[in-house]
C-alpha cells in the first residue's frame, strides 16, 4: 500500500491488546503511518472504543474512511467475556476492588440460563460510573476516580442474542450481540442483581462490528511489520 491509498482512506482491522486505550491504538498507528511514508499529516480514527481491560476488534479509519466513522459506529457488534458471579466492583469490571460480596449458593445452570431471558429486547440500562460519557464537559470516570458521585439517566439500548456458554462457578461465559452504546459491564452488574446476587465483568473481547470479525484482524505489531 502507498501513502496515497492511506489518504484516501483504508479500513484497518486491529485486534486491541490488553490494557492499551483505543486512543493508544490510533496514534501509534499514526505515526508508524507517517514514518514509513514521510507523511506531515494523515488523519486516523476509530470507530467505537473499546475499554482498557478489553480486547478484540477495533475498526480504524484512515484519511477520507474517516468520514465514515459514525456509520461502522452504528454497527451492531459482538462480544464474548466472562462474569463472575457474587462480587461486585464499583466500577463493573476489574478496574476497581471488590467492594460487597453476595451468595450464590443458589444459583443453578437453569437459573443462569433463565435469566438472560430478561436482557433480550430493548432494555433501559444505566451505563456504569466509571465510563466516558460526558457530564457538564467531564469524563464520568473523572468524576468517579475523584469519588464523586452523579446521576446517570437511563438509556435504551436493544439486546440481539445474549446466550451462556460456559458455567464453571463463580465464572459464567457469555456471547452478547448488541446494538452500539451497550455497556457488558453494566450488563455484568444487572445480571448479578436479576440473579438475587452479584456481578462484575472480568474478561471481555469484542469479536464482530457489523460485518466484520476479530477473526480478519491484525495485531499492532502485524500491521506495523506489514508496512
Amino acid at each position: 500500500m502507498t501513502a496515497e491509498d492511506y489518504k484516501n482512506g483504508q479500513i484497518l482491522l486491529i485486534d486491541k491488546p490488553l490494557e492499551w486505550t483505543s486512543f493508544q491504538v490510533v496514534n501509534k498507528l499514526r505515526w508508524h503511518i507517517r514514518k514509513r511514508f514521510d507523511i506531515k499529516k494523515i488523519k486516523v480514527g476509530h470507530a467505537g472504543t473499546l475499554d482498557p481491560l478489553a480486547t478484540g476488534l477495533l475498526i480504524i479509519c484512515t484519511g477520507k474512511q474517516t468520514k465514515n466513522i459514525d456509520e461502522y459506529q452504528g454497527q451492531i457488534k459482538e462480544y464474548t467475556g466472562t462474569f463472575v458471579i457474587g462480587a461486585t466492583t464499583p466500577s463493573y469490571d476489574l478496574e476497581t476492588e471488590i467492594n460487597e460480596t453476595f451468595p450464590i449458593e443458589h444459583i443453578t445452570e437453569e437459573l443462569l440460563h433463565k435469566t438472560t431471558e430478561q436482557f433480550v429486547g430493548k432494555i433501559q440500562q444505566k451505563p456504569p460510573i466509571f465510563s466516558a460519557i460526558k457530564k457538564d464537559g467531564k469524563r464520568l470516570y473523572e468524576l468517579a476516580r475523584k469519588g464523586e458521585t452523579t446521576e446517570i439517566k437511563a438509556r435504551e439500548v436493544e439486546i440481539n442474542e445474549f446466550e451462556i456458554t460456559k458455567i464453571d462457578l463463580p465464572n459464567v461465559e457469555f456471547r452478547i450481540v448488541c446494538s452500539k452504546g451497550t455497556y457488558i459491564r453494566s450488563i455484568a452488574n444487572d445480571y448479578g442483581e436479576a440473579l438475587n446476587s452479584g456481578a462484575h465483568l472480568s474478561v471481555l473481547r469484542r469479536t464482530k462490528i457489523g460485518d466484520f470479525s476479530v477473526d480478519n484482524a491484525l495485531s499492532v505489531d502485524e500491521f506495523i511489520e506489514n508496512l
